[in-house]
């Protein structure tokens, strides 16, 4: 597990609370996660605002030199439609307690046998769900991106829905922890 924040307390303070369930490296900055990423990270906890390297760059880094581990963008940036385009797999607004850094990692982190559309869905529907309690009904509904990904969200849905006994109790657990409106698709 990667930990990337500028802030020393911040970082210091989610490895602390992940030690018991991951071992964590931490990255004080874009500059040193790059140096640290590699093949052997499990997941990568993600601050947006740093000064060296913005966090957005450094998730674009991560994607263009092939790294599939989850990444959760943990941040007191106020998402906006570009999160849209990002190549994330959950977005927490700081702060972030305990269980849901714990509940959010182990939605991700790869599990034997897990469907890779579950993983897919759950993408699609962190970034529907911090918009949507983010933003303004009237902001989003002219916003053909965020349209055409609630209709993906919704297919996919509907997929897993018939090939998972128990589809309705994952979502329910993922839509539990704090990190957005979670409204139903």
């Amino acid at each position: 597990m990667l930990v990337v924040d500028d802030e020393e307390d911040v970082a210091e303070a989610y490895a602390l609370k992940l030690r018991d369930e991951y071992e964590t490296e931490i990255a004080y900055g874009g500059e040193q996660a790059l140096e640290k990423a590699g093949d052997h990270v499990a997941a990568v906890l993600l601050d947006r605002r740093m000064p060296d390297i913005h966090g957005d760059d450094v998730l674009v880094e991560f994607r263009d030199r092939g790294y599939d581990f989850p990444v959760i963008m943990v941040t007191a940036v106020d998402p906006d439609l570009n999160i849209l385009e990002m190549d994330f797999d959950d977005y927490l607004c700081k702060p972030v307690d305990k269980d849901t850094l714990l509940s959010t990692l182990d939605q991700h982190v790869d599990t034997p046998g897990s469907d890779p559309r579950l993983d897919e869905f759950f993408q699609l529907l962190s970034k529907l769900s911090v918009l949507e309690a983010e933003r303004t009904p009237s902001e989003l509904e002219d916003d053909e991106e965020f349209n055409r990904l609630k209709r993906e969200a919704v297919e996919l849905s509907n997929e897993l829905r018939e090939s998972m006994d128990d589809f309705e109790e994952v979502v329910e657990t993922y839509r539990s922890l704090e990190r957005g409106s979670g409204r139903s698709l």
